[in-house]
């Protein structure tokens, strides 16, 4: 077991080392939000989709579409808006007078990186139809089905200022996103370097730094990242704290959670832990990697009560109480 977690570790290291040029690449463009670049290629490595949530002007398109042109990958952007149709994203049966046949054309879903921009501005059937091909990872247009490249990650973004017009993606529809991301404003020695950057005559862009194919190579060996059985043990425990606080010492908790995280956050955890590691260089996870990426799992999964609210205690709140009880391997 010993010699192939030092074979495992080895492995990483050496395939690990494109992670650094990546970020520094796409650094030459972005200033900081480094945790928010380090999540969006936890979700490339590991196939699972991100929801970004953050006041207007905090580079979250520039940094997806940065990180797009650093890997080579075709990208797409949607627009939500309240007028938007289902096949306005995964496309529709065209007919051509001049063969007199209909001909399916492929909506912009068909791409490697998507952003889903706004997505709390379209309505219901707009949300689902892109959430099943999230899910399905197939689009059925007309009597045909088409299956999605297998370098395929939806990155949604919704403005948490402005609720009036908008439609709130439900929580069981927010359980599809692997990580829900909060980006915050910047340090004032990071906005002088947006100002300097950004006012510049040229403006920097990303260049080519890997190809999708290698993107895709990392994610076999990410699979293979060691978890020993107590750091399973350890996310497991923290899943079902949320679910029955009073069995771990937190039964305070319990009129303060109307839902526990569902059965994908210890699926989510453990993935993304594993791509964690490996962007530290590491072939198996410690507990720092569970503790780095679960409030981004677990935010959006764990529901307060009414009681809650009226305390003022967020998720956030009840998952670092969870995180303080609960024993650490």
């Amino acid at each position: 077991m010993e010699t192939d977690i030092r074979f495992m570790n080895e492995l990483v290291r050496k395939e690990s080392l494109f992670v650094d040029r990546l970020l520094e690449e796409v650094g030459r463009v972005v200033v900081g939000q480094q945790p928010m670049l380090e999540r969006l290629l936890i979700g490339l490595l590991t196939g699972g989709h991100i929801l970004l949530e953050g006041v207007p002007g905090l580079a979250k398109t520039l940094a997806v579409t940065s990180m797009a042109d650093a890997i080579s990958g075709k990208f797409q952007r949607i627009q939500f808006t309240p007028d938007l149709l289902p096949a306005d994203i995964i496309g529709t049966m065209v007919y051509s007078q001049k063969s007199g046949q209909f001909t399916a054309r492929k909506g912009p879903i068909f791409a490697n990186i998507v952003l889903a921009d706004e997505i709390n501005r379209a309505p219901a059937k707009v949300q689902s139809a892109l959430l099943e091909a999230m899910q399905e990872k197939q689009v059925t247009i007309g009597d045909t089905t088409y299956k999605m490249d297998p370098l395929f990650l939806v990155l949604a973004t919704q403005n948490p200022i402005e609720q009036e017009g908008t439609y709130p993606l439900p929580e069981a529809q927010t359980d599809r996103f692997m990580l829900k991301v909060k980006v915050d404003y910047p340090t004032m020695e990071e906005e002088r370097t947006i100002m300097d950057r950004m006012s510049a005559e040229v403006r920097p862009q990303a260049s080519e730094t890997i190809e999708p194919a290698e993107l895709l190579k990392a994610t076999g060996i990410v699979h293979q990242v060691y978890v020993d059985d107590k750091i399973k043990q350890y996310i497991i425990n923290l899943v079902f704290a949320t679910r029955k606080p009073a069995e771990f010492g937190l039964a305070k908790l319990a009129p303060l959670i109307q839902w526990g995280a569902s059965p994908r956050a210890s699926l989510y955890l453990v993935a993304a832990a594993k791509a964690h590691a490996f962007l530290r260089h590491r072939g198996y996870v410690i507990p720092e990697d569970i503790k780095a990426i679960c409030m981004d799992v677990l935010r959006h999964r764990v529901i307060p009560t009414y009681e809650a609210e009226a305390e003022g205690l967020t998720s956030e709140d009840i998952i670092r109480q969870v995180f303080d009880e609960v024993e650490v391997p």
